[in-house]
């Protein structure tokens, strides 16, 4: 993708995703509508210039409904000409805007792009929506929806994964993200919103011991969905500690060319987006992964820094487990697990987060995976520049 730049990325803080929660009070077009005005500060006045502005955002109904980007934009004052689009890809979706945002600058459609996304999960629900894709019986079996959840139990059992594997990755995102807190450098682009000015949703008294005694918390769903799953039935492994929280999140990248007054954050140097098998869930993204690092010639090893969507632990696990990269370079910041995942903003904050891992290692090349629930997943290495 010759020619394509981030120039900058900023991201909220996670808050809970309940009354009185971090971010619970501010509209999403307000979380979108900081993250302009930050960007503004840092990059001046190109940023409300831009030539379009594309959100990532799974429930588009209520306060996120009415065409959320179209909405943001016109609260931000950016101008009339610039394009809004909202974008659902579930959990891929914000991470699929930068993707659009960079080929609409590749192909001189577009001189500068502001995309992102947001989630208000204490605003709209998962599966707020209440679309009838979730429970439509007369769709084929093989197709037909299950809960997440769901399919990451199932997508454990039939990668032999074990709870010990499961325990040891949530431990290490919660121990990273809290640690992480205290260090400014992995904090750079992070701006405080509202109120909240860290991560709401880490738990630091977490330990190998009380991961032990958590009970599984979704098997109960496996007789819900059995006609959807096919009659399958399969061991209940995920606890409540190794899911990501429900939270609110917002994210903001500024997209375009590079000129003499300009100087941009990375280089993006491939970008793939990737559909997967809906029975398999959960693996698109290391298909996504996998295209991308084809495409450049590059291998996992050549990567500085890795930011691996936390999907839930069997995501990770799976990728430490069958790719073998250097865990010292995998999500240093903690993940999902520990900081919650706003769904339509996470691919944004993940390239927010991977910006500044990069900074603060002085290393080149950065990597982020996000993948999603029914066969969804993107991936997206860039360039760090001096």
């Amino acid at each position: 993708m010759e020619g394509v730049y981030l120039h900058d990325a900023l991201r909220t803080p996670r808050g809970k995703a309940k009354k009185g929660g971090g971010l619970a009070g501010l509209s999403p077009q307000e979380l979108i509508g900081q993250q302009i005005d930050g960007l503004a500060d840092r990059r001046g006045e190109r940023v409300r210039s831009a030539d379009a502005l594309l959100l990532g955002c799974v429930g588009q109904v209520g306060d996120q409904g009415g065409n959320i980007a179209l909405v943001s934009k016109l609260h931000a004052g950016l101008q009339d000409a610039a394009a809004a689009i909202s974008i659902n890809n579930y959990c891929a979706s914000s991470l699929t805007a930068i993707g659009q945002g960079a080929a609409m600058v590749a192909a001189g459609q577009a001189d500068a792009v502001l995309a992102g996304g947001v989630e208000c999960m204490s605003r709209v629900p998962f599966m707020g929506d209440h679309a009838s894709y979730y429970t439509n019986a007369e769709l084929p079996q093989r197709v037909r929806y299950i809960p997440v959840v769901l399919a990451a139990d199932r997508l454990a059992n039939a990668e032999g994964i074990t709870r010990p594997q499961l325990d040891a990755v949530a431990l290490a995102s919660q121990q990273k993200a809290a640690l992480a807190e205290s260090n400014a450098g992995l904090q750079k682009s992070r701006i405080a919103s509202g109120k909240l000015d860290q991560e709401e949703c880490i738990r630091p008294g977490t330990d190998a011991a009380s991961l032990d005694t958590l009970p599984p918390a979704f098997g109960d769903l496996q007789e819900q969905y059995f006609d959807a799953l096919g009659g399958e039935s399969f061991e209940p492994l995920h606890t409540l500690a190794h899911a990501p929280p429900v939270c609110d999140g917002a994210a903001l990248a500024l997209i375009g060319g590079r000129d003499a007054s300009a100087h941009p954050r990375a280089r993006i140097i491939a970008y793939a987006e990737c559909g997967g098998d809906p029975e398999a869930s959960l693996t698109a993204g290391l298909a996504a992964m996998d295209r991308a690092l084809q495409r450049t010639g590059l291998s996992l090893g050549d990567m500085d820094r890795i930011e691996f969507m936390e999907s839930f632990s069997v995501t990770i696990a799976k990728f430490l487990r069958d790719r073998n990269p250097d865990p010292d370079r995998v999500n240093v910041s903690g993940g999902h697990i520990a900081k919650g995942h706003p769904l339509g903003a996470s691919g944004a904050i993940l390239t927010s987060t991977l910006l500044d891992c990069l900074d603060q290692a002085d290393g080149t090349l950065g990597l982020v995976v996000v993948t999603g629930a029914t066969g969804t997943g993107a991936a997206m290495i860039v360039e760090r520049l001096d």
